[in-house]
């Protein structure tokens, strides 16, 4: 292969398999919705994350429609209780035959629709088509069951998920949608672009890693499209502004009974807390709720959480009817249906019932009785009402005890984050999507080179392939020292270019032996390279265990593998205790010591290992140096070891290396970088200039970063080749090596 056709085999973009030529869709949709079902039907795999009341129902319809002729086949839609009916009668508005799926009609030709209750039934991947409505539901569910449906549709060459916003505060649910489209498993996205980290200020286990950030929502948007409004994607936004929504809370003060263990009625803190405070103020909240329905002649809308609230309020609320999980499924979609038409003036139920799928724009008055913690069964038991097709302001109360303070301000924080992460994917997505969706030919990101010069160095801004091929001669490198990086994806760049920026360990390897031949080429015969690196602790979410993966091995046998012979190595002693307090790692706590000793071992330490090309070495290596600067041995003269300074460099252990003699590295740190660079320690360098190359030779680092290598190199009367891909790290390794030209001149001057 050759190295451009490998760069475009890294991106990560999920592949259309749907229909290409030009289908006449439904004249109902509007041109945003014409375009999304477009675009979904030339993927074939699809999500379509579109705000609630933005037309989610006609636009599965229309894809359902269309992919049923063109496979002249069987298309399932699951959509949540009574929505199904409720679709049949969309589709009929559409002129759309939907049927309701039966024992009798399965896996006829034609469009077809169930509850997620009922697909035990049927064998999914006899169907050619299958519409998920309200997929985010999936969560709601077992993990068990979210995998059964992921297993039995793999087969399904189109497959489509409708949604509002997914998870409106968490990112990571996008995985099961990424996992239904057959893209990637919830596990590969977590280790791809996220970051666990306990620490974010924002409470969530995961975030996206900096530098991942841009290509996350790109790779998003090669399979999804995500819409709050039309204008998102560049239309005009028309009828699909929303009316004001309002929303009164109303916090009840009066006979609030303290929470069993105090004398005085507190603040609910802990879940045990909250759930007693909840059932002591079921009274009160259920009265406030029925006296603010029943002081008004409009329908209403009323939520609550637990069986008692939901029957209090039913008790004392005029003309209201309640639909409990209790209820058969025939009766929940009488009254369900029966509120849509408006037969009954208060409709009662909980979220995670009736709070996905329904459309009751008739009503515009929603009354919470108290609030659990989940953010996204408030947000949709809101939307049933306050949605695109709303004529009248919505109202919303929230009646809750002064001791369910903690609950209320959970939401509202969920509620800020969400609307910030729904600006984020727009603010990403927007003009991907709209490049998808009306086929506007995207701009390709322009690769650049840059070189700077200075007395004895040269730095080269680029692909370190590609300068290698360009520009390095054959057999014209003396010497090389390096630190290669690893896989580790968005770490530091997101550039395909980045050898670290790698989906595996397999795709790291396959970049790197492009490098590794170009190394073998350029240096000359009977010299050496050395690569500092150490072996790499694994994890359960990118592994699927804990343990060590032997990185120096694998990278001695890639370069034997072209030709290089195992010249020699030296271990670089690390202080453990240092590693536990940065990296946290299981294995070096103490506490797992005593608790279970065999996940515990060792601190990882840093390997020197160096590899010789074969041939006759021309230059002999003097073994001396002129004078002695940047370690801690005295100057001892030119052209000599003592025996002392010897028996330490031959050591097969460093154990005096100062961990912290590097370059000042934080200015070369860009703002969303993951993790701070990592320059390879001077004395190391020090040490392997002396002892395997010759004033005036040429010494050549691919990976430069910010400059350490040339730093000593300069300083020790050698000549530098860098490269290096990221700009900040570019820029910082240019000034230092101006330094290393200034420290030289004012030590030439003593």
């Amino acid at each position: 292969m050759e190295y451009e056709e490998f760069l475009e085999k890294k991106k990560i973009v999920d592949v259309p398999t749907g229909i290409t030529k030009e289908l006449e869709l439904n004249k109902n949709l509007f041109p945003f919705q014409h375009d999304i079902v477009k675009w979904a039907l030339k993927r074939g795999r699809a999500c379509i994350f579109s705000e609630c009341g933005t037309g989610k129902t006609i636009m599965q319809l229309s894809w359902a429609d269309k992919v049923a002729e063109y496979t002249n086949g069987s298309i399932i839609i699951i959509s949540p209780l009574a929505v199904s009916a409720q679709t049949i009668k969309e589709g009929e508005k559409f002129g759309i035959n939907v049927s309701l799926l039966t024992e009798e009609n399965k896996y006829q030709k034609g469009i077809y629709i169930t509850n997620y209750e009922k697909i035990h039934k049927y064998t999914l991947s006899n169907f050619d088509g299958v519409v998920l409505d309200e997929s985010s539901i999936l969560k709601s569910y077992t993990g068990r069951f979210r995998t059964d449906i992921i297993e039995n549709t793999r087969t399904i060459k189109f497959r489509l998920a409708c949604t509002a916003t997914p998870a409106p505060n968490d990112f990571t649910e996008l995985g099961n949608h990424s996992e239904f489209m057959g893209v990637m498993t919830r596990a590969e996205m977590l280790a791809m672009f996220f970051i666990n980290d306990a620490q974010n200020k924002d409470g969530d286990k995961w975030r996206i890693k900096g530098h991942a950030e841009s290509k996350f929502f790109e790779w998003v948007a090669s399979w999804a499209v995500m819409v709050t409004k039309p204008s998102d994607i560049g239309y005009e936004d028309g009828k699909f502004i929303l009316p004001k929504l309002n929303v009164n809370h109303i916090v009840i003060d009066d006979n609030i009974q303290p929470v069993e263990g105090f004398l005085f009625a507190m603040e609910a803190k802990t879940l045990q807390e909250r759930q007693s405070a909840r059932r002591n103020s079921i009274d009160i909240r259920a009265k406030k709720a029925a006296e603010i329905a029943n002081n008004s002649d409009e329908i209403f809308l009323q939520w609550g959480n637990l069986n008692p609230e939901c029957d209090k309020m039913t008790q004392l609320t005029r003309g209201a009817i309640q639909v409990a999980g209790s209820d058969k499924n025939e009766v929940k979609e009488e009254r369900l249906l029966g509120f849509s038409d408006s037969k009954y003036k208060s409709l009662i139920s909980k979220p995670k019932i009736a709070g996905h799928g329904m459309n009751w724009q008739n009503c515009h008055n929603i009354i919470f009785v108290g609030l659990s913690d989940s953010y996204e069964q408030y947000y949709q038991a809101v939307r049933r009402c306050w949605r695109f097709g709303q004529t009248k302001e919505v109202n919303v109360f929230i009646v809750t005890s002064k001791i369910e303070g903690a609950i209320v301000r959970n939401i509202e924080r969920k509620e800020k984050q969400a609307e910030k992460m729904k600006k984020e994917m727009v603010k990403y997505m927007h003009k991907i999507n709209e490049e998808n969706i009306k086929g506007i030919k995207k701009d390709e990101t322009t690769y650049v080179e840059e070189v700077a010069e200075g007395k004895d160095w040269i730095a080269c801004r680029g692909d370190t392939v590609e300068i290698h091929k360009k520009y390095i001669k054959d057999n014209s490198i003396d010497y090389s020292i390096f630190s290669p990086p690893f896989n580790s994806l968005y770490t530091y760049s997101n550039s395909n270019r980045d050898m670290g920026n790698t989906k595996n360990r397999t795709e790291f390897y396959e970049h790197y032996q492009f490098l590794i031949k170009e190394q073998f080429r350029t240096l000359k015969q009977g010299r050496l390279l050395s690569f500092h690196c150490m072996n790499l602790p694994t994890s359960k979410v990118n592994d699927g265990y804990i343990g060590i993966v032997d990185f120096r091995g694998l990278l001695i046998k890639m370069y034997q593998d072209v030709g290089f012979i195992y010249h020699s190595e030296v271990c670089i002693w690390k202080n453990p205790v240092t590693a536990m307090v940065r990296t946290k790692a299981k294995g070096l706590l103490h506490k797992q010591l005593c608790k279970d000793s065999a996940a515990s071992r060792q601190g990882i330490a840093d390997y020197l290992v160096t590899m010789r090309k074969p041939g006759e070495n021309k230059e002999p290596i003097s073994g001396g140096f002129d004078h002695y600067v940047g370690d801690d041995d005295t100057d001892i003269g030119k052209g000599n070891y003592s025996i002392d300074v010897w028996q330490r460099y031959a050591s097969p252990v460093w154990m005096d290396i100062n961990q912290s003699d590097t370059l000042q590295y934080r200015s070369a740190r860009a703002e969303k970088d993951e993790k701070h660079i990592c320059p390879l320690q001077l004395q190391v360098i020090h040490r392997a200039l002396q002892l395997w190359s010759n004033e005036n030779d040429t010494v050549l680092s691919p990976f430069m970063g910010i400059g350490s290598e040339g730093y000593e190199s300069i300083k020790l009367n050698r000549k530098f080749i860098g490269i290096e891909l990221k700009d900040s790290y570019f820029n910082q390794a240019c000034e230092n090596l101006k330094m290393a030209n200034k420290e030289k001149k004012e030590l030439e001057l003593f």
